[in-house]
């Protein structure tokens, strides 16, 4: 009996062909099989790299049928390159119930490091990185997006979202209605010509989506940084303390000790610090 091939989860460029991995053209050229989230889009990025796979579709529409295929096919020695239209599979795209199912049938998975563009977004963002979470989109609803944003209100940490062009005017509206004036990012065509980040309030971005069409047009990531924590609700001896630790080691660690040793929030402590610093 042929061995069980492996299941790879190749990432594909968010937008500079220049992205994908030496690695990444090594898989998907010796592969048996490419698991495109669209046959067609991925066509372009395999001809430019002159790779020849076979290729068939996995969707959220077929995703439960091809996967009992494709199971079949890995135990019976046939390798396949699971890909998204662009960026790390299974982020916001298809692929989770292929995963589980491999994963479940003892089918070697091995996912390649690659663009994301939730991760490359946040990096250059600005805002803290220490701890952030990824919800993908905001539903498209107003008032299911409004409770959403409601969530946020007292959270002390980056949240990063997905966006489509048609709703983005309408998304930070929500957030400026909902959240004030909260700092948020917004990036959009990350790593192709006209990328571009907008920070400030979601008022200063909403002067920016308005000022021209072409500006709510392409793929945003939306980025909402953190509640402002008033120092009043952090007691002053645990500041002068965090403030004393901050002169010998990260902010990081000192909020962390400081939170252990007066039973407060590592994360209050953290933003507050950073917030007396700027």
């Amino acid at each position: 009996m042929t061995d069980t091939a492996t299941l790879y989860i190749v990432p594909t460029p968010i937008g500079n062909l220049d992205d994908i991995s030496a690695r990444a053209i090594r898989v998907l050229s010796e592969v048996s099989w490419i698991a495109a989230e669209d046959t067609r889009h991925s066509a372009r990025l395999l001809q430019h790299f002159s790779i020849g796979t076979k290729t068939l579709s996995l969707h959220e529409h077929n995703e439960d049928k091809r996967t009992a295929m494709l199971c079949e096919r890995l135990k019976g020695g046939e390798s396949v390159a699971l890909i998204s239209d662009a960026g790390t599979p299974l982020i916001s795209d298809p692929g989770f119930v292929l995963v589980r199912k491999c994963r479940e049938q003892g089918i070697p998975v091995s996912a390649l490091p690659g663009p994301c563009a939730a991760i490359t977004a946040l990096s250059a963002s600005g805002l803290p990185t220490d701890k952030f979470i990824f919800e993908g989109f905001l539903p498209v609803k107003v008032h299911a997006r409004e409770s959403v944003l409601s969530a946020l209100i007292d959270r002390t940490f980056t949240t990063v979202y997905y966006e489509a062009p048609r709703r983005i005017l309408d998304t930070v509206t929500d957030i400026q209605r909902v959240l004030g004036d909260r700092q948020i990012v917004v990036a959009k065509e990350l790593s192709k010509t006209f990328e571009t980040y907008v920070s400030g309030s979601a008022q200063d971005v909403i002067n920016y989506l308005n000022a021209d069409s072409a500006h709510q047009k392409g793929e945003f990531v939306v980025m909402i940084g953190p509640a402002k924590v008033s120092d009043q609700a952090i007691p002053s001896e645990a500041m002068s303390l965090l403030s004393a630790l901050c002169e010998h080691m990260p902010l990081k660690k000192a909020a962390a000790v400081v939170a252990g040793h007066y039973d407060l929030k590592k994360n209050a402590l953290y933003q507050a610090g950073l917030d007396a610093k700027s």
